[in-house]
């Protein structure tokens, strides 16, 4: 039992991991009695984004347009890549560790003998710290699933769904319409309910209509479509021609603009914003290790995508991206995560594979990912390395002019390659 309260942010972070008997606890009663005993009531508009993918992206663009209105915004996201402050931003600065450790004795305090996991304490914690800094709005992004994610206890105006796909399978269910009735569970009702997925499930339609929720698909009633290097959004009430392309890499990233356009379009009378802002914000609008370039001899591009969904996108960018060279992959993934299926999408885009085990104690052995590759595509192109950087070092040693390193597979992956 620790006795002394900690004093460093990493002394913190350690004995939040341990606190609840496990790392993944889904449910809201306990976290809702944490937030009365605190007080939390936050009397400022609230945007909920939830998917399978695509929910940082479409974080940073809500982000980025609501900043460069002027509104003073708070955003909260997960995972972090490389340092646990990047989970919570005001006015777009990432919070001090003063301040995060400020936010965690309150909720120690308060909580009694209610045992929280290591994402209610810092869902609950970010929260304190926007109420604090006088945000005038805040993005939630939901950590997993929707219905009974810690996020979902602060009650949005308007919520996004963008995609639904399977992941977290022993959390979610094992089928898109299991998945889409966890995810629609952010939607209230007769508040904006936003859908990007072109497919979405019956059971999420079937809830929100259920609900008396304002629903909002993408392809019926909101749109994104390019031409001449620029795009048009056209909504219920809105139509944007000749919008700046987003800055970051993808088709996709169209249609997780649309969906923050289609949000904030439905609460044009509580956050008015111009064309101007949302131009800037889209110009803007960036997130670490999504189709993100480092160098150029030879280019790496660093992608956190780690399930079929996000595989199929990836693929998808690089085909928009073509080169002379080779496509030389880094790959490490977690065990509980679709491999067979992630690399059967892109295992026509690489021409040699370097294979690890990421540093967590979830990581899917180097042997194993090594062996779903080789049954893929032979033997031949397939190294194993203990880490994802022995991995990447020995890309690099491999690279000739033209080519390209692609690492992938987890946060845990592409995180170490960016810390190195």
């Amino acid at each position: 039992m620790i006795l002394i309260a900690p004093t460093s942010l990493e002394s913190w972070l350690a004995r939040l991991e341990q606190l609840h008997p496990s790392a993944i606890e889904l449910g809201l009663d306990r976290v809702r009695r944490v937030r009365d005993a605190l007080g939390l009531a936050p009397d400022f508009p609230i945007v909920t984004v939830g998917g399978t993918n695509g929910k940082g992206s479409t974080c940073a663009y809500l982000e980025a347009i609501l900043g460069a209105a002027g509104y003073k915004t708070g955003l909260y996201t997960s995972p972090h890549l490389l340092r646990y402050n990047e989970r919570v931003r005001v006015a777009g600065a990432e919070a001090e560790d003063a301040q995060l450790i400020a936010a965690f004795e309150k909720i120690d305090a308060a909580r009694g003998d209610t045992s929280l996991t290591y994402f209610e304490f810092g869902t609950l914690g970010a929260m304190l710290q926007f109420i604090d800094s006088g945000v005038e709005v805040a993005i939630l992004e939901v950590g997993l699933g929707g219905r009974l994610d810690a996020v979902n206890v602060f009650d949005p105006d308007a919520a996004i769904v963008t995609s639904v796909d399977l992941d977290h399978m022993d959390y979610l269910g094992d089928t898109r319409e299991k998945i889409g009735f966890e995810k629609a569970g952010i939607y209230r009702e007769g508040r904006p309910a936003v859908c990007a997925d072109p497919e979405p499930p019956a059971s999420l339609v079937e809830h929100a209509e259920h609900i008396g929720a304002a629903l909002l698909c993408v392809n019926r009633d909101f749109r994104a479509s390019r031409k001449n290097g620029t795009w048009t959004y056209e909504g219920p009430s809105w139509t944007l021609p000749g919008l700046p392309l987003p800055v970051m890499a993808g088709a996709y990233q169209l249609r997780n603009a649309a969906a923050a356009l289609a949000a904030l379009e439905s609460l044009q009378e509580k956050l008015p914003v111009t064309a101007t802002a949302i131009a800037r914000g889209l110009e803007g609008a960036r997130v670490a290790g999504r189709f993100q370039r480092l160098g150029n001899k030879p280019e790496t591009v660093l992608d956190v995508a780690h399930n079929p969904e996000a595989a199929r996108a990836l693929a998808a960018t690089l085909k928009e991206n073509p080169l002379h060279g080779r496509t030389l992959a880094v790959v490490g993934m977690l065990a509980d995560k679709d491999a067979a299926g992630v690399i059967a999408v892109l295992a026509a885009c690489v021409d040699a594979w370097w294979v690890c085990a990421p540093d967590s104690p979830r990581a899917l052995a180097a042997e194993a990912l090594a062996d779903t590759i080789r049954a893929r595509v032979g033997s031949t192109s397939v190294v194993v390395r203990p880490d994802p950087l022995a991995a990447y070092r020995a890309a690099q040693g491999e690279a000739r002019e033209g080519d390209r390193i692609l690492v992938f597979g987890s946060f845990y992956t592409v995180a170490a390659i960016l810390a190195a």
